[in-house]
Formats: structure tokens, sequence, C-alpha cells
């Protein structure tokens, strides 16, 4: 079976990545491309592991920014994209191109606290319990479609850096379960439609 082949989508330390990478051989997939919209670890993390990685960077237009976005994802002709810690809300251009095949990861129990401070938002409303949720990708803010959540308790000293750690170790847990699904046809993602 040919491995599926998948486009990282990254903006920060990179650690959901590495449990990608981690994980390659395992799972059966090819990590084509990182993209990533600023300067990060992450792409650290991508040429330590002789994986291509590229800057897509938002330099004011955010049209032309979602249309450099989708070029760069279509070069790598992936079947699978995974927001993995991606801090951008990804546009008409590359959703049309892309959705139902992109996926996200998402520090908190969806629908509760979107957003890019959901730990925080968790701590601050006095919640008992948080998570990690994996969706797919809509035009919305953390609002597509729900594939798995996994709960993480609060416990009363959590600071938000140490409950956010907590989280990750999930998180990375459910993201690469997931892939394992989508390989198995247990989840079931857009097909790619080659010309």
């Amino acid at each position: 079976m040919e491995p599926l082949k998948v486009v990282v989508l990254a903006s920060g330390s990179g650690t959901l990545f590495q449990a990608l990478i981690d994980s390659q051989d395992s799972l059966g997939i090819t990590i084509r491309t990182l993209i990533c919209d600023v300067a990060c670890p992450a792409i650290n993390r991508a040429e330590v592991a002789g994986i291509p990685a590229r800057i897509v960077a938002l330099n004011g237009d955010r049209s032309e920014w979602d249309a450099q976005l989708r070029d760069a994802i279509v070069q790598a002709s992936p079947d699978l994209i995974i927001s993995a810690g991606f801090m951008r809300i990804i546009g008409p251009a590359t959703l049309e191109e892309c959705e139902g095949r992109i996926i996200n990861t998402h520090p908190a129990l969806l629908p509760l606290f979107p957003g890019a401070h959901a730990v925080r938002d968790a701590l601050a409303s006095g919640a008992t319990e948080t998570g990690s949720t994996i969706h797919f990708v809509d035009a919305g803010m953390d609002t597509g479609d729900v594939i798995v959540q996994r709960v993480v308790d609060i416990k009363r000293d959590d600071t938000e850096e140490s409950l956010h750690e907590r989280i990750k170790v999930v998180e990375r847990e459910l993201l690469v379960e997931t892939v394992r699904k989508i390989i198995a046809g247990e989840i079931t993602i857009k097909k790619v439609h080659h010309d």
C-alpha cells in the first residue's frame, strides 16, 4: 500500500509535528513538506528529519497569502493536510482545494473555548476539565466537524503552562491515533482529484 502523503502546517515549537515524524514508519505516512507562516522551531525539526520546509508569510493581503498557501500545499500533492499548531485561519482558496482533508488539533473540548487562548480561557472559566479535539477545518475558527476528543482534568494548582503541557501529551497521542484511523479507513477524508 502506498504511504499516505501528508503536509503539515505549523507556527510554533513543532511538538505535534515531531510526534508525526517519529511515527512516520509505524503509521505508513510520508511527510512531503512542512509549511509555516513564520520562522519557528518546527522548521529545525524538519531540517533534522530531512523534510523540506518552507515559510509562506502573511505580509498584508490575506487573499494573496491564501492563494500562496494553497499553491504550496498543491505542489506537494498531499492526501492529508494536518494543521499542527498553525495559528492562522485557512482562507477560501485553500479550503476550496483542500476542505475535507485538512484536520486540526485544538487544546480544548470544542465547541468550548475556540480560538488562540483556549487553555487560558478554560482556566479562567473555572472549568474542572478541558481536553483535546481533532476536527476537520472549515471556514470558521475551530468550527469544523469534530473527529475525536479526549478529556484532560484541570487540577486546582494548574497554571496555563502546566495544563497546556498535559494537553499536548494527549494531543500528540490523539493525532497519531487519528492518522492511523484515517489510513485504516475508519475516518473518511475527501479524496484528491488529480487532473
